[in-house]
């Protein structure tokens, strides 16, 4: 998978089109990380979900709702941010590393996926589902 740097990161849309935003890749305390930036706010997620993520949407072989939420907000069951944030994902809990702003993972991580070829992202105002290529 290509990886991009802080000098060239990814230029990316969240899935109605709405805002802008940049992820790049990074390290931190010795494991990949995923740094993304919207506006002044900065995110981290732990590298290993695109890969995690791209292999649980294989096995659901359908479309699935991303369910976008904040840390604080629970998320839906049977969503991409319930999954990213699930003891039963593969690292057993928060794709997101930073507290406060591990949320979210279902509004950034997506357009990532589909920018690498590893997914299919609907782009409608609300309620937008992915599943993987």
């Amino acid at each position: 998978m290509e990886k991009r740097t802080k000098e060239n990161p990814w230029k990316l849309k969240t899935p109605p089109l709405s805002s802008e935003y940049e992820m790049y890749v990074d390290e931190k305390d010795g494991r990949e990380i995923i740094v993304c930036t919207v506006g002044k706010t900065i995110l981290h997620y732990d590298y290993r979900c695109l890969a995690d993520l791209h292999k649980m949407l294989t096995e659901h072989d359908d479309w699935m709702l991303l369910g976008s939420k904040d840390q604080k907000v629970e998320a839906k069951e049977d969503t991409v941010e319930h999954w990213g944030r699930s003891d039963d994902n593969p690292i057993g809990g928060w794709y997101g590393l930073k507290n406060g702003f591990k949320g979210r993972f279902g509004m950034y991580i997506p357009p990532l996926m589909e920018e690498l070829g590893l997914a299919e992202v609907e782009h409608n105002k609300r309620n937008n589902r992915m599943r993987a290529i």
